[in-house]
């Protein structure tokens, strides 16, 4: 078995559902579908189409969590909010809200050939052994929620990474043997115990990267820098087999001690097509910041990673970091309409391509301050 297995749990726990009094919705005992490598499916259910629960429950150990449902091109319309039993005190958390921010390939794209589902973002828990989820309808009854509503457990235990073969940089076929800032440390796949078994399709290319965007995945800042692996490894797992992606949508992640790691495959020095911006993920790139920067303050060293990695990625193909550029918006997004001409800065954040609150007010407001320490990098 490949040394970045995870582990298999083939024992689901299944208790006898309790009904949700308030929500008026029954939660019949569902078994979870066991899904390999440390991901598991529980549906949810409800009487009334602007609502569905799952009733708390124990599981099987989980340290992070998402809803998806089954259109990819279909938004939740309402809220998802969850709460999770610790497994080491046995005490359960307050309800906390799910991040609703989509990041979706374009549906039919040769990146994503299976299954694709729309999901909240994950929210990363903790060891935990219990969940209770509730999602309503924006407007209650009003507000029919998308069809094949379930949660996602996903438990990102692996043996340590041992393989080192994968290379931090892929040489054949670079973009450019130079760039106009200096490479940045990058901690390979290998470095957070990716499965590669899991990547269902080889990496599609695009022209270059014309723009950087910037992101935050939400969820929580409680994490130590020790756990930054775990949680890239959880980031993918939910990715590929919650969402039915090929790899995770990232090319970069980046945590809060300016840490920063390859994410999805096929070289960081070549324009791989992600799922970072849905409508521009064509001629760009994602560098994904751990926790939520609607709270956290961004620190030095995540200012200094992002701005690092931008101004490198821009550099091999001779953009100036600060200046900007007219992409077409590859599909309706919500914000853009195909075909729509946008003005883009060559680093941008989330907000700029697509309606949402990504990468946080917080790391949105330092943008200005990362394209001048990226454009002073090209310099020297």
């Amino acid at each position: 078995m490949n040394p970045h297995h995870f582990r298999r749990t083939t024992r689901v726990v299944a208790t006898t559902a309790v009904a949700l009094a308030t929500l008026g919705l029954t939660s019949p005992a569902t078994p979870a579908a066991q899904l390999p490598d440390g991901v598991r499916s529980i549906a949810l259910h409800g009487s009334d189409p602007a609502q569905r629960a799952l009733s708390a429950r124990g599981t099987e150990p989980f340290s992070m969590l998402g809803v998806t449902w089954a259109d990819p091109r279909a938004e939740l319309g309402g809220t998802a909010q969850v709460r999770t039993r610790d497994s080491v005190t046995g005490v359960w958390s307050g309800w906390r809200e799910l991040e609703l921010d989509i990041r979706t390939p374009e549906v039919g794209a040769a990146t994503e050939a299976g299954e694709v589902r729309a999901g909240t973002q994950p929210l990363w828990t903790g060891p935990s052994n219990g969940v209770q989820v509730r999602v309503t309808g924006q407007h209650g009854k009003l507000s029919k929620l998308p069809a094949g509503l379930r949660v996602e457990l996903v438990n990102p235990e692996t043996a340590p990474a041992s393989d080192t073969s994968y290379a931090t940089v892929t040489a054949a076929a670079a973009a450019s043997t130079t760039s106009t800032a200096p490479q940045p440390v990058v901690t390979p796949r290998s470095g957070w115990g990716a499965d590669e078994s899991l990547v269902r399709d080889p990496a599609t290319y695009t022209t270059d990267t014309k723009v950087v965007f910037a992101h935050h995945t939400a969820g929580t800042n409680d994490y130590t820098c020790e756990q930054s692996p775990d949680i890239i490894r959880a980031i993918f797992l939910y990715h590929v087999q919650g969402q039915g992606w090929n790899d995770i949508g990232y090319q970069f992640l980046v945590d809060k001690c300016g840490t920063v790691f390859e994410g999805r495959a096929g070289g960081i020095d070549r324009p791989v097509l992600g799922a970072q911006t849905y409508g521009f993920n064509t001629d760009t790139t994602g560098v994904a910041v751990l926790g939520n920067y609607n709270d956290a303050i961004t620190s030095q060293p995540v200012l200094d990673a992002v701005a690092g990695v931008a101004a490198w990625k821009l550099g091999l193909y001779g953009y100036d970091a600060a200046g900007t550029v007219e992409l077409a918006a590859a599909a309706d997004n919500g914000k853009f309409k195909k075909g729509q001409k946008v003005t883009l800065n060559r680093i941008s954040g989330h907000r700029d391509g697509y309606p949402t609150e990504c990468p946080g007010n917080n790391l949105y407001a330092d943008l200005a301050t990362i394209r001048a320490l990226a454009s002073a990098a090209q310099t020297g």
